[in-house]
């Protein structure tokens, strides 16, 4: 290339666009604002002097992180009018969710960081990134940057996986849970579980779903035998299963044409979550 020629930005910037979402979607628990934001930092790579920038991945990294900072303070506020438990944007896959664990509880976790905190705590812990970088990126000094991500890792510690299921095993497990909850079995169900499993139901004030999250053996039971009352007479369909979030699950068309995403956290062989997204708005990248 010649000296001072503009290398070309889509060239430059497609390879790393997986990534960028990756770093946007831990941040923002959406697809959809994910594949925005990183849209906007390429309109900005479009007006960047990229001769001047030695390590693009670097700088758009940056970008994207500050770009986020930014749009979480409106995210926060959407949710605090929300109807009903929030959950991230399902995302359906394996590879990225193995690759860092960054899981649904996790994801959680860092919604309850402040968003400083989620971000020293996710470029350095999870993707590897130098306190340097980190401090250039959030406009503090690397020490501060050290002490975010330290007290990040406290308030996440319980969330993180603390051993590995094995993919087979956990996608046996969730097979087994669709057929039990759709047949009616509540035996089999209800071996499955433990006791202080949880349940999680993200319908956004668009469909049905549970206000607040049950708690315990016997509420999740509770629920699910009235909800095999409804599978036995309007039917749900399994399309697949599937890793959502880096947990065993699988996605179902449900009695009103919908989507809905079943994940589920296993813990010694047991569920002891079970998170279900039925949000439209939160399933249509799915389509």
């Amino acid at each position: 290339m010649a000296p001072g020629t503009q290398p070309d930005a889509a060239a430059s910037f497609d390879p790393l666009r997986p990534r960028l979402i990756r770093v946007a979607y831990r941040m923002l628990g959406s697809v959809t604002d994910a594949e925005d934001v990183v849209q906007d930092a390429f309109l900005r790579w479009l007006g960047t002097d990229r001769t001047a920038v030695r390590e693009p991945e670097a700088f758009l990294r940056r970008t994207v992180t500050r770009l986020c900072l930014d749009q979480i303070k409106s995210a926060r506020h959407r949710r605090e009018t929300y109807v009903g438990p929030w959950l991230p944007e399902p995302m359906i896959g394996g590879e990225d969710e193995e690759e860092d664990d960054v899981t649904l509880p996790l994801m959680l976790a860092l919604e309850r960081l402040s968003p400083l905190e989620r971000a020293a705590f996710l470029l350095h812990d999870v993707f590897g990134v130098g306190f340097d970088e980190v401090a250039t990126t959030v406009d503090r000094d690397p020490a501060a940057c050290r002490q975010l991500a330290a007290r990040a890792r406290a308030h996440v510690r319980e969330a993180r996986p603390r051993y590995r299921l094995e993919k087979a095993r956990g996608l046996e497990i969730a097979g087994a849970f669709f057929a039990a909850s759709r047949s009616g079995d509540m035996t089999a169900l209800g071996a499955m579980l433990k006791a202080d499993v949880s349940l999680h139901s993200d319908g956004g004030g668009k469909r049905s779903a549970t206000i607040r999250p049950a708690l315990g053996h016997a509420q999740v039971m509770q629920l699910h035998r009235a909800l095999a009352v409804l599978f036995g007479k309007y039917g749900s369909t399994l399309v697949r299963t599937c890793l959502i979030n880096g947990l065993p699950g699988f996605v179902t068309r449900e009695a009103d044409g919908e989507l809905q995403t079943t994940a589920l956290d296993i813990e010694d062989g047991r569920v002891a979550a079970i998170y279900i997204m039925r949000n439209p708005d939160k399933l249509r990248h799915l389509h």
